[in-house]
């Protein structure tokens, strides 16, 4: 799994230019699913049929990551630039990006009176080595990813993208470890869940599933002065209560606990004070469909360096087996 999570966080893939992740996630489901689509909008999304006995489920990770575009090219050639997605300034000063030609440029910082308080978006720009406005290789409206390699310490790994390029690979090792199942279960692999979650949103309209699970990262409360919360690193996968965006179906919510005990796997229990993920949208698609998440404890979201332990990863997946493989009975049904 670490090889295709590689392949997957290394990939360029800002909010609406999903295309080079979705090739590389295609190439690894290629004859592992019994169907394979794309729709309108770009989610890929690949199907296991069942016996015919169970539930339409639908599991979804999205493609995307945050990024910037473009916005003005001055006089000497630097880009100025505005955010797809929740950027930080702060993470960000002196960093790399990447845009889809392969150019690379640096972020610098304007000059500010008081260096004491953290930067505002328009006070950044990207350098890319050029000497004036009409030797810069990129143009308004080329957008551009954060460029970082994946690297291990001990049974951490830390990238750009983990979010939520780990809930692809943790889709992609389920989908290839899943060989029986009552289930048609869809694996959904969104786009522009980092703006407008229109990706799970079409998706969700189009299946129209029986229950749903978003896979995606959360941050953690055990970094020092961390905003108390119940999650941490190593501690197991965390089962979603409420973000927000939503409040996760209770009886989503207890399936989830149930099968989780019954195989033995550790859990977290994780309530989300600001953002949300792809369940809130499919939440509400149609007349609503029944909805949880699994989070994956995450360090240092939405910066270029976000780490997560490779045990909670392979604890996930076996949490999403357990749910799939056998009927599912949501407690009022």
């Amino acid at each position: 799994m670490k090889e295709t999570l590689q392949k997957l966080v290394e990939s360029f893939g800002p909010v609406g230019y999903e295309d080079e992740v979705r090739a590389v996630i295609r190439q690894e489901i290629e004859g592992v699913a019994d169907q394979i689509s794309v729709n309108k909008l770009g989610s890929l999304i690949a199907v296991k049929q069942g016996s015919g006995r169970g539930k339409k489920i639908m599991l979804v990770a999205h493609m995307d990551e945050i990024g910037l575009i473009v916005t003005h090219i001055d006089a000497r050639g630097f880009a100025r630039v505005t955010q797809l997605g929740t950027v930080y300034p702060i993470y960000h000063i002196g960093g790399r990006v990447r845009f889809a030609s392969g150019q690379l440029g640096v972020i610098g910082v304007d000059r500010r009176e008081d260096n004491n308080k953290p930067p505002a978006l328009d006070q950044l720009y990207i350098d890319v080595g050029a000497k004036d406005k009409p030797s810069c290789p990129v143009q308004v409206g080329d957008v551009a990813c954060f460029h970082r390699s994946m690297e291990a310490v001990g049974n951490r790994l830390i990238a750009k993208s983990m979010d939520d390029r780990l809930g692809c690979a943790m889709l992609i090792e389920t989908l290839r470890r899943l060989r029986t199942t009552p289930h048609e279960v869809y694996f959904v692999f969104s786009t522009q869940e980092e703006m407008t979650s229109a990706g799970a949103r079409t998706a969700a309209y189009s299946i129209e599933p029986d229950v749903a699970l978003a896979i995606d990262v959360t941050d953690t409360g055990d970094t020092p002065r961390a905003l108390p919360k119940a999650v941490e690193l190593g501690k197991g996968p965390a089962i979603k209560l409420q973000d927000s965006g939503m409040i996760v179906d209770p009886r989503v919510k207890e399936w989830m606990v149930k099968r989780a005990r019954e195989a033995r796997i550790p859990y977290q229990l994780e309530i989300l004070r600001g953002g949300t993920t792809d369940a809130q949208a499919i939440q509400i698609s149609r007349d609503g469909i029944p909805t949880g998440s699994l989070s994956v404890p995450c360090r240092y979201t939405h910066s270029p360096s976000e780490m997560v332990d490779m045990a909670d990863v392979e604890n996930g997946v076996k949490l999403l087996l357990a749910l799939v493989k056998k009927p599912i009975v949501l407690s009022d049904e």
